[in-house]
């Protein structure tokens, strides 16, 4: 089977979003320990599109939050079973998402994280153009 990918959209506090991609980039790297080939997050700048719901819709994101949308590419779907219990058990992890999802000061909230493990269907690369 070809690469596997996670994939997750969920809202952040504007205000704390470099604080916010400070932790996102250390987690990656901990992801990647554990057999991951990518990690990649972006941010939502164009989120809609007539006839459509919208990741802002969909996560309910109030006007000071923006969207992450992201995924964690792995070179197979038993890779991906494995780190995804290994991880949640690594003490850096706990230690790098606590303050993030302090209730007090709640940046990452993961009930409101959409979430799924997906199956290539498509892949192409480049522009086929020689």
């Amino acid at each position: 089977m070809e690469n596997y990918i996670d994939g997750f959209v969920f809202p952040v506090p504007k205000i704390h979003l470099n604080e916010y991609k400070s932790v996102a980039e250390k987690v990656a790297e901990i992801w990647k320990e554990y057999g991951a080939v990518a990690y990649y997050e972006y941010v939502g700048e164009d989120l809609t599109l007539t006839g459509t719901r919208s990741f802002v819709e969909i996560v309910d994101a109030k006007e000071d939050e923006a969207i992450v949308f992201g995924w964690v590419l792995f070179p197979s779907k038993e890779i991906r079973d494995v780190a995804n219990k290994q991880v949640p058990n690594d003490a850096r992890i706990a230690e790098l998402v606590a303050p993030l999802s302090n209730p007090k000061r709640l940046i990452f909230n993961a009930e409101r994280m959409i979430y799924g493990g997906f199956q290539s269907l498509v892949q192409s690369h480049g522009s086929g153009a020689e």
